[in-house]
């Protein structure tokens, strides 16, 4: 069998306690086969014995029923707080490769919200799902990474009056609005100053909110990504241990090929595509209730489909999406039952479904 071929077989494998695979969960870094071994390499971040041990034995038992492939050599890539190495089938014990990227203390889930290209409303998105997983009790903080074209502030109504404190360790204290807590670089600039900064500059700013700011527990930190896959991204997908990846698109074709290369971005870094989101999927007449495909339909779940991650819904174009952002009120939090905050729910409860927890909580 050809490494593609037992990819495929591995689809098979699920990850324990859910309904995906280990394949579009990320965890199968790479396969190398030849006539005398097998080698599969996993990067797996979670801290449970347990649940390693489960995908370790149903690899096992799956390729087991290939004829004439060589027991599998599974070689397990982990996060620096991630556990020892854990007992395979049969006693066995998989090889342990290197550490990989880091987690940040005290989050059990580290989700990324990114797009091909900007003007799509991306940070809409994450600003409203972020209300809508608080919502449904979760701790949760948000954190702006775009560091050149920070949004945050203007969404949740934060104003220069809003000071940032720092704990007695000089780690910085998020704010908080409707229940998640928030950092970004628009609280630490004047309003319109601009930012001329080099790369250097920019990924050692995303690393101190990441790790020098107290967080405390969350259940979900998201990081609303600038467009594109440039300095910010590659840092975030190289030095921490990313549980799930949100890709933000319009229904148009133009915007489709963009979400490929977010897709392949998470791909690379090994990390779930938790699925897509097609933003101003339809428009709803205010006087009517008429529904309008005014960019399209159907884009976000044929790419969805054909690189097999899941669609998790359309969200409605609303002259009153846009009037709540401008004015510092998520619209999830604003309009708990509107059509917007329905959609955000919805899609809240899909990625709290089928999203696995990696880490364990500890303080921060």
């Amino acid at each position: 069998m050809t490494a593609d071929e037992i990819k495929e077989r591995l689809r098979s494998v699920k990850y324990p306690g859910f309904s995906r695979d280990i394949v579009s969960f990320g965890l199968v870094k790479e396969i190398e086969v030849d006539a005398k071994r097998t080698q599969i390499r996993l990067y797996v971040v979670t801290q449970s014995d347990e649940v390693t041990r489960k995908i370790v034995e149903d690899i096992e038992s799956c390729l087991a029923a290939v004829p004439g492939l060589p027991p599998p050599d599974i070689v397990i890539e982990r996060p620096p707080e991630a556990a020892d190495s854990t007992p395979a089938a049969g006693g066995s014990r998989p090889r342990e490769a290197g550490r990989g990227p880091r987690r940040v203390a005290g989050v059990s889930r580290l989700l990324a919200i990114a797009s091909g290209k900007g003007g799509v409303g991306k940070s809409t998105v994450a600003a409203n799902l972020a209300v809508a997983l608080a919502a449904r009790g979760l701790r949760v903080g948000l954190l702006d990474a775009d560091i050149y074209g920070p949004s945050v502030p203007t969404l949740f109504g934060i104003t220069p009056d809003d000071h940032v404190a720092s704990d007695e360790e000089g780690r910085l204290v998020p704010l908080e609005r409707y229940g998640v807590k928030l950092v970004s670089m628009g609280m630490f600039v004047g309003e319109g100053a601009p930012l001329i900064w080099r790369g250097p500059m920019l990924t050692k700013a995303l690393t101190q909110f990441l790790q020098d700011v107290k967080w405390g527990d969350l259940d979900y930190l998201l990081i609303d990504l600038p467009p594109g896959t440039g300095d910010v991204q590659m840092t975030l997908t190289m030095q921490f241990a990313l549980d799930g990846g949100v890709i933000v698109t319009t229904p148009q074709d133009v915007a489709l090929a963009d979400v490929e290369r977010g897709i392949r971005m998470f791909q690379q870094a090994h990390a779930p595509v938790v699925g897509v989101i097609e933003n101003m999927s339809f428009h709803i007449c205010p006087s009517c209730g008429k529904q309008s495909r005014l960019f399209g339909e159907g884009g976000g779940q044929r790419t969805a489909t054909a690189h097999s991650v899941p669609f998790l819904g359309g969200i409605p174009l609303l002259r009153s999406l846009r009037e709540s952002g401008d004015a510092g009120f998520p619209l999830a939090a604003s309009d708990p039952r509107g059509a917007v905050a329905t959609a955000f729910a919805d899609i809240a409860k899909q990625i709290e479904e089928g999203l696995p927890v990696h880490a364990e909580v500890g303080h921060a």
